[in-house]
């Protein structure tokens, strides 16, 4: 996992409505209950000496980690390496999942310096792999595409050693979006599925199951050099036969790597956690996932997308090279 970094500007922060309700669109559903997590659920505590140091560059810098927002379970262990994951776009997002602890409402406007911004960032912290990720932006005519082509170039440029990973949003309705972005050549494109289609209405209602999955097949179209990926959250109520039948259809788009982990409920106004899915189970994913011909799985309850990016990166080239060995 890496840190996930949102580089607001002060200006931005400080016309937040800190009265406004962090999810509007759920402030009236009634309470739901939250389980108690089992003993297979544990994290590493805050605290360590890199946390700190990382905790301090963050504060320094006027940074909003997504880390925290998100409530990840990884921080402890992500902020101990102090890698880093950008976030990108504002911290307000146009789409409303059950899922989701990221703040929802209408964005304020891009920042042009933005892409500079985290380009220099990357430079300094001297990082081999960075996770550029973002806030879907309905808003905007494009979804934010040339926006993540920018910060893509802004890497490039400032380092160019640095493999690129991009976790984008669906640019649902956003004609010529998607190949605005691939043509900026990241070495790994993202887009998480989430959950099975019968879960969608509920649990990701403003998304489409069949278009985020043809966004990921056309990746590969458009250039198969690039590695895909995409992740599904479990405990959400889905059947084993729907997970399976997922992995079939992202093969089918020639995904080359799938992460499942455990759902964890941010608030009591989200989405209830129906089952907290024992780690045998995983590794019964994990092991069915690679017959399927994924090059690469990872599969616990405390995976997460960008857990361990980097090394996972790595892994991916070194099987690409030897296949072709």
């Amino acid at each position: 996992m890496a840190v996930v970094i949102d580089l607001l500007n002060g200006d931005q922060r400080k016309i937040a409505d800190e009265s406004r309700p962090r999810h509007p669109e759920k402030a009236h559903r009634p309470d739901q209950p939250i389980a108690r997590k089992p003993d297979w659920i544990r994290v590493r505590a805050q605290g360590s000496a890199g946390w700190a140091q990382t905790s301090a560059i963050v504060k320094a810098n006027k940074l909003v980690t997504v880390c925290e927002e998100a409530r990840c379970p990884n921080i402890g262990e992500c902020w101990e390496k102090k890698h880093a994951t950008f976030m990108i776009m504002g911290d307000t997002c146009t789409r409303a999942c059950a899922f989701c602890n990221v703040k929802t409402g209408l964005p304020g406007p891009l920042d042009a310096d933005e892409p500079a911004h985290i380009g220099e960032a990357v430079a300094k912290l001297g990082l081999s792999h960075v996770v550029v990720t973002s806030v879907d932006r309905d808003d905007l005519d494009d979804g934010g595409a040339a926006h993540f082509a920018a910060v893509i170039a802004a890497i490039r440029a400032a380092s160019p050693a640095t493999t690129v990973e991009i976790l984008t949003p669906d640019f649902l309705r956003k004609a010529g979006a998607l190949e605005r972005v691939v043509a900026a050549k990241p070495d790994v494109f993202n887009h998480n599925l989430e959950t099975v289609p019968s879960k969608y209405l509920t649990v990701r209602p403003g998304a489409r199951y069949f278009h985020s999955l043809r966004l990921l097949q056309k990746v590969k179209e458009l250039d198969g050099e690039i590695f895909t990926k995409s992740g599904i959250m479990v405990g959400l109520g889905e059947e084993r036969n729907e997970v399976l039948q997922l992995m079939d259809d992202l093969r089918s788009a020639e995904v080359d790597f799938l992460t499942i982990g455990q759902y964890l409920q941010p608030t009591r106004k989200h989405h209830p956690v129906e089952a907290f899915i024992p780690p045998e189970t995983f590794r019964a994913y994990e092991a069915i996932a690679y017959a399927k011909g994924f090059a690469l799985v990872s599969a616990s309850p405390l995976t997460r997308s960008s857990h361990h990016a980097g090394e996972d990166f790595e892994r991916l080239r070194a099987k690409r090279r030897g296949a072709r060995v």
